[in-house]
């Protein structure tokens, strides 16, 4: 480069013209920033209102702004992100739909009934994620406990307990929950975080999973957290045990991760992937993501992603006992 410059310093100005007008139009195309052909659509594996939904829409609408790209959201509901992930795994990798979902549903399917799922960890190119999730699991306020060994004692004297859950994780934990402590629980399943918080409202059940739907009503008065799900205790609530702190050998991590067809073009996916990181860079992002799971952005980038779902596999095996 400096031999080029100090040639260029040496030359006529219409040859130095004419050589920038030359390397001008060999760089173009390969420079040329890539764009869907169309519209870019992306999918998340819940139902409208809950936090990944939340996230997503977010996401979709700085990406938008940023690039203008023409992008949509679609709800692809079923089994926690199963049925999203088994169409995207099935599309052409025309880097025309991108999904948006939680790395534990995808991760206990896996392991649980792998012959059974229409895709394996490499049926995808994974792009980046959004953050880490804290989920807990929380009760009406006027629950006759306020604790996980107190729902566990009420839930024996009654006989049964009626627990909400949207995904395939958290049934799992009740149910080591429900051996190790032989303890009868009633599962409801929801299609997420939204629709559990609505049932508790109603009356319909008296516990069910967050992450994140819920603060609104406990600043509110009308909800309690009763367990953090996770390894560790809730950053925003660290005075609450965990599932473990209670005796029970089983917890989540939960990460909102995105991903696309396996074979996608090597450009669209660099460019997909950098403006996801852009745009969870955006001050609307931050304040978006700490109001929903109370969290910051934290990308881990394609390669850290795929680490993240590999190792993820390995840790449930060890976690559930498979």
């Amino acid at each position: 480069m400096n031999i080029l410059k100090t040639l260029l310093s040496k030359a006529s100005p219409v040859l130095v013209a004419g050589a920038i007008s030359m390397m001008s139009f060999i760089a173009g195309p390969a420079a040329a920033a890539w764009k869907p052909d169309g519209t870019l659509t992306l999918q998340i594996g819940f139902g409208a209102g809950g936090s990944t939904d939340t996230l997503g829409r977010v996401l979709a609408k700085v990406m938008k702004e940023q690039t203008g790209w023409n992008i949509i959201v679609e709800n692809k509901t079923g089994g926690g992100g199963i049925a999203m992930f088994t169409g995207i795994a099935k599309m052409p990798p025309r880097g025309k739909v991108i999904g948006l979902g939680v790395n534990m549903p995808v991760l206990v399917n896996l392991v649980r009934r792998p012959n059974e799922l229409a895709f394996k960890l490499d049926s995808f190119d994974y792009l980046g994620t959004i953050s880490k999730a804290e989920l807990a699991l929380v009760a009406a306020a006027d629950a006759p406990f306020d604790d996980l060994p107190g729902m566990i004692a009420y839930a024996k004297q009654q006989g049964t307990l009626a627990v909400a859950f949207g995904a395939p994780p958290q049934k799992l934990l009740i149910d080591v929950a429900a051996i190790e402590t032989d303890t009868n629980f009633n599962l409801v399943t929801t299609k997420g975080g939204a629709e559990t918080m609505k049932l508790i409202l109603g009356g319909q059940v008296m516990v069910g999973f967050s992450s994140g739907e819920h603060f609104p009503h406990a600043e509110a008065g009308k909800m309690k957290i009763i367990a953090g799900a996770n390894a560790k205790r809730l950053s925003y609530a660290p005075g609450v045990g965990t599932f473990v702190d209670a005796g029970i050998n089983a917890y989540v991590d939960p990460w909102y991760y995105l991903a696309t067809t396996k074979g996608t073009d090597a450009v669209a996916l660099n460019a997909i992937s950098k403006a996801i990181g852009n745009a969870l860079k955006a001050p609307e992002m931050k304040e978006i993501a700490r109001n929903t799971i109370k969290n910051d952005p934290l990308n881990l980038g394609p390669s850290g992603t795929r680490k993240m779902m590999v190792d993820g596999v390995s840790n449930v095996r060890i976690l559930f006992g498979q």
